[in-house]
């Protein structure tokens, strides 16, 4: 069996930098956060790919550094 890891690294492409209020934070850019809304709609219905599943834990993975770094950020600014 061969064990196959999620590596949110190769979407480092599809980040951006998006002024948010006062804020610079990081984003996805509108073609991964299409494929995000696509997987997690497909894992809603059960229609998931082994592939997919990988695809959505790097894409979820990289979405919950992103929104550690936000806070981090945010919390940063308003101190």
């Amino acid at each position: 069996m061969t064990t196959i890891i999620a590596r949110p690294s190769s979407l480092i492409g599809s980040i951006k930098i998006e002024k948010v209020d006062k804020f610079q934070l990081f984003k996805f850019n509108e073609q991964l956060q299409a494929r995000m809304e696509e997987l997690l709609e497909r894992k809603k219905a059960d229609l998931l790919t082994t592939e997919e599943v990988i695809e959505l834990e790097e894409i979820g993975e990289l979405d919950r550094i992103f929104t550690h770094i936000n806070a981090m950020l945010v919390a940063q600014n308003n101190d």
